[in-house]
């Protein structure tokens, strides 16, 4: 490691201890140690890196702003981190083709504030949008409150620059709306939780910025009720923009974390969002508006952008208010089809009452992924155990449902060894095969999704 400084200037890497420490969690909670960090700030610089590490055999684990929640960016001991931050510029951005060229460390929410000052809108919106990279966003397929309308990530990357573990750079991709050249390598990339290759450069595919939207708050003092509506609405051949589900756990405790006037006796809410043509999105609201109201709903609708600001707020301080409330919570992305978002919901109730481990209950009710959130009062061995048993369980009922273990968060660490509970042992060694062949030494973020 110490010959890094015949690689990169003394600046762009450390040994430090302090820094260290800093580079080696992420949002799972979980802490390893990597043996240096390095700033890369340009291709070249990774593909010197990359072949480093190559032929030295230790491993590379590639960051973004560490906001990951299954352990994608925490490193194998001994490990050098590849850190973004330095990597974070606009390429190019193409007006008329709606596409725009960013490297990997740029911030989500920063790359959607510049494109709007174009009139051009980028959909994924994760929670974590004002401090996640598109470069992680890429590597885990993040979705976001918007995917109900608009898709994932996936469906917005047209081309890949990455560089495979031996320090070869590989293009992949094209800029054109259509192309049917061989494998399809980048939709392989996107997902891939960085195992494959380090990403150093992303083509978008941009849309026109919507022209008006409208916001609506539907509470519901029935989670049955508040199921069903969600069902309803797109059965009526409406598609939201957003369609977000928060349980009575989660509306307390954004209330006690950061209060914004949710009605804190609510079972359930639903905040709406319409997009599009101002005429066609007040219909569409008004038919929104009667739907929730005939299942028993009562409907609010913000009437200025500061009103939708301070819904908004509510729902991105959700994760930082459920940390306020247990000291141990783990938290699980589940998808089940839409309309069996009320049966997962009731099994999850009675598995909370038969544990006596509160379960709070929020997320993306529109394509039916739902986050789900034990609430421990202890960490110990003992309640370690207990936690697993429940995440197993989880998964049981989501997948009898017809569903899958992950969303939106990825597999990572936490949920590697869950992995055989959906895929076939052929699915498993595809996969498996596919990661030698990129990476026939396993130095790329070595231990994550396989365990």
């Amino acid at each position: 490691m110490k010959r890094l400084k015949d690689i990169l200037p003394g600046d762009r890497f450390s040994f430090e201890p302090e820094t260290l420490a800093c580079y080696g969690f992420d949002a799972s909670g979980l802490h390893s140690a990597p043996a240096a960090v390095a700033w890369p700030e340009n291709t070249d610089d990774v593909s010197r890196l990359s072949r480093f590490a190559y032929e030295n055999g230790f491993a590379l684990c590639p960051r973004g702003a560490g906001t990951g929640t299954t352990g994608g960016a925490v490193p194998e001991r001994g490990a050098l981190i590849l850190s973004f931050e330095r990597m974070n510029r606009i390429i190019e951005l193409d007006r008329d083709n709606m596409t725009v060229m960013v490297e990997p460390g740029i911030i989500n929410g920063r790359l959607q504030k510049e494109l709007e000052k174009e009139g051009l809108f980028y959909p994924p919106d994760p929670a974590s949008m004002n401090f996640c990279t598109i470069g992680g966003n890429v590597a885990e397929n993040a979705g976001g409150p918007r995917a109900v309308k608009y898709g994932v990530t996936r469906d917005y990357v047209m081309e890949i620059e990455g560089v495979l573990p031996d320090g070869r750079i590989l293009h992949t991709g094209v800029r054109t709306a259509k192309g049917v050249v061989g494998y399809d390598l980048t939709r392989l990339i996107v997902g891939s939780e960085g195992t494959l290759c380090t990403i150093t450069r992303i083509r978008l595919r941009l849309l026109p910025l919507p022209q008006s939207v409208v916001t609506l708050l539907a509470i519901f003092d029935d989670m049955q009720r508040c199921g069903a509506a969600v069902s309803a609405i797109m059965s009526a051949g409406i598609i939201p923009r957003t369609l977000e589900l928060m349980d009575r756990g989660t509306i307390r405790a954004v209330e006690n974390y950061r209060p914004v006037g949710l009605p804190p006796d609510a079972e359930a809410l639903l905040l709406i969002e319409l997009d599009g043509h101002p005429e066609a999105i007040r219909e569409e609201a008004a038919r929104v508006t009667a739907t929730c109201m005939e299942g028993g709903g009562e409907v609010q609708a913000a009437e200025s952008e500061r009103d939708r600001e301070r819904l908004w707020e509510a729902r991105r301080a959700v994760s930082p208010a459920l940390y306020h409330m247990a000291p141990f919570k783990v938290s699980e992305d589940v998808v089940v089809p839409r309309t069996r978002i009320p049966d997962l919901l009731a099994g999850l109730k009675a598995l909370s009452g038969s544990s006596g481990i509160n379960i709070v209950n929020f997320g993306h009710a529109g394509d039916g992924n739902i986050h789900v959130n034990i609430m421990a009062d202890r960490k110990d061995g003992a309640m370690v155990k207990e936690v697993q048993v429940l995440v197993k369980e989880i998964f049981r009922i989501t997948l009898e449902l017809g569903g899958t273990i992950s969303g939106e968060h990825g597999i990572g660490m936490t949920k590697a060894r869950y992995l055989d509970m959906e895929l076939s042992r052929a699915e498993l060694d595809m996969m498996m095969g596919i990661k030698r062949l990129f990476d026939h030494r396993n130095i790329l973020n070595p231990g994550k999704i396989f365990t």
